[in-house]
């Protein structure tokens, strides 16, 4: 272990217990980068997306606190070819679950590692969810048990929460659909020497 610093550059509470859960010594700072800005002027794909922002959100930490190695991580979700942001209110959730009804929807997670400012390493995955056809009534009665919560998450669900009604299966690493690719991120934190190898 080299000792330095370890920040988690994300607000997100399952982020954070994700690492929590693996033992890592870290701490948080959020990022203050405009999402919506850098979105509006980007044109590449969700997965490009997601990773420019992961990116972007360490590098901003990192100018803050120059020698720590900062983790930076984005998830954007993509139905049918439309990008999803994280609900404004309660009436665009159920908007999103009656677009997402019925369809496969799909949650891009990256994961970016800054020091000093400078991108040393990215990743990117794609989970597939297949959403299974949701009646109002159903709707309505997830949106009371889980709102506020899922308010801050693209998809609007939470697996560790009631999300998993949602779907009838999903394909790709459950850490992405969570909206951290843990297990890249955790062999490239040992390269290192952030976690013990």
């Amino acid at each position: 272990m080299t000792g330095a610093t370890t920040i988690l550059a994300s607000g997100s509470a399952i982020r954070a217990a994700l690492l929590d859960g693996v033992g890592l010594d870290y701490r948080v700072e959020r990022p203050g980068v405009d999402e919506e800005l850098l979105k509006a002027g980007f044109s590449g794909t969700t997965e490009a997306m997601a990773t420019m922002l992961a990116e972007a959100k360490a590098v901003e930490v990192s100018a803050r606190f120059g020698g720590a190695l900062v983790i930076g991580s984005d998830s954007i979700a993509e139905c049918r070819g439309v990008r999803f942001d994280k609900p404004v209110n309660r009436d665009e959730a159920a908007e999103h679950l009656r677009f997402f009804s019925g369809k496969a929807l799909s949650l891009v997670s990256a994961v970016a590692l800054v020091r000093n400012g400078v991108v040393g390493w990215s990743h990117v995955e794609r989970a597939r969810l297949w959403v299974r056809r949701l009646s109002d009534e159903f709707i309505e009665s997830y949106l009371a048990a889980e709102w506020p919560e899922v308010g801050f998450c693209v998809g609007v669900f939470r697996m560790e929460g009631r999300g998993a009604t949602l779907f009838e299966r999903v394909e790709g690493s459950h850490f992405t659909v969570l909206g951290l690719p843990l297990l890249p991120l955790l062999e490239a934190l040992r390269e290192r020497g952030a976690m013990t190898s």
